[in-house]
């Protein structure tokens, strides 16, 4: 008897143990897919923020933000290097750590996993201890784990998270937070093209206007505030002339006059650029382009009784100056919001390009 009660125990205390483990690998698959599920969702507000309507630095600060919120980061910061310097890209620390935070490519702790393109992960045993990269601080962080950034096996900087508390990564899915660094990374080479199209914004010498590129960043992130707006590209169709025969510089007064009138003309809301060369581009945000038609007339007849006199350094000696007037020609568009800016803007050029080098009128397409 007391044999088959022990023979029961010892088969309940293996079934047990069966069905414990039974069900902790249902915990792990569980804890698997809701860290996949987490993924992808983090993935997904990634590309959300990508898609939106801000400048670059902005969106790598909202990024790094989802990540603090959805995985439960304590501290987390980007460091990108510039080509000419390390600099803070996003973090929510406090600015007094950032000269250290941007500097851990020189300690010695971290070197081997950049060499390596491995992530490091580092922790204090007990209070009062500090991480090897901490010059000056206590009880901010108390681990870490640190992730070399590469593009194309080219490095160009570390995203790091920190924690308060000892050993608090030591049972984190290190594949789950290799797959977001990666994803860091080419979130990182598609904000780099749009910082290109945003740093190689200039003003214009003559007229001290902003040029083609504002049009695709800033410019276009004010314009799509609205659902449509009119967009107008003209083109000064004599200005080859008043160059051969008036000379270059009186050909930049005209520019820079005809500058002066349309902006005295216009909204201070409305993008006004100058485009390439003789070509401009107006756009009209939030408005109709039946409703500007006859602005755009009115203001093709101001231009065109323009008279500017021509330059002193285009004249011989004794020679008196003549005035001298541009003709425009004028192609009007409607923009839609979200929409590629730069299919539109050369939709206008190419019309203008084609068109007759006599017309001069205000054309709808």
């Amino acid at each position: 008897m007391i044999i088959a009660i022990i023979i029961l125990l010892v088969v309940i205390i293996v079934f047990l143990m069966l069905y414990n483990m039974s069900i902790h690998k249902k915990i792990d698959t569980f804890n698997n897919i809701n860290q996949k599920i987490t993924s992808l969702n983090v993935l997904q507000d990634f590309m959300d923020t990508i898609s939106e309507e801000k400048s670059a630095d902005s969106k790598i600060q909202k990024i790094n933000e989802i990540l603090i919120e959805k995985y439960d980061i304590k501290y987390s910061t980007i460091v990108v290097y510039d080509g000419a310097e390390y600099i803070i890209k996003a973090t929510n620390v406090d600015e007094k750590h950032w000269d250290t935070l941007k500097s851990l490519h020189q300690e010695p702790i971290f070197q081997d996993s950049i060499q390596t393109a491995t992530p490091k992960y580092i922790t204090v045993e007990k209070e009062g201890e500090r991480l090897p990269y901490q010059k000056m601080e206590f009880g901010r962080a108390k681990s870490a784990m640190f992730f070399p950034l590469y593009i194309d096996n080219v490095y160009i900087g570390y995203w790091i998270i920190e924690s308060g508390k000892p050993h608090d990564f030591d049972g984190i899915d290190t594949t789950i937070l290799e797959v977001v660094r990666n994803n860091i990374v080419a979130v990182l080479r598609t904000l780099d093209k749009q910082q290109v199209v945003e740093n190689i914004v200039r003003d214009d010498l003559f007229t001290g206007l902003k040029s083609e590129e504002y049009l695709y960043g800033e410019g276009k992130r004010q314009i799509d505030k609205y659902t449509t707006s009119a967009i107008c590209m003209f083109s000064i169709t004599n200005i080859v002339d008043i160059n051969e025969t008036y000379g270059r510089h009186t050909g930049n007064e005209v520019i820079r006059r005809l500058s002066e009138l349309v902006k005295q003309n216009i909204a201070s809301e409305y993008v006004f650029i100058r485009y390439m060369g003789p070509k401009f581009v107006i756009v009209f945000s939030g408005i109709d382009v039946a409703d500007v038609t006859d602005f755009m007339n009115q203001l093709k007849q101001k231009i065109e009784n323009m008279q500017v006199k021509q330059a002193e350094e285009d004249l011989y000696e004794d020679e008196e100056p003549e005035m001298v007037s541009p003709k425009i020609n004028a192609v009007m568009t409607t923009y839609y919001k979200g929409t590629a800016m730069e299919g539109v803007t050369k939709k206008l050029e190419e019309y203008l390009d084609n068109a007759d080098k006599k017309e001069s009128a205000v054309n709808c397409i």
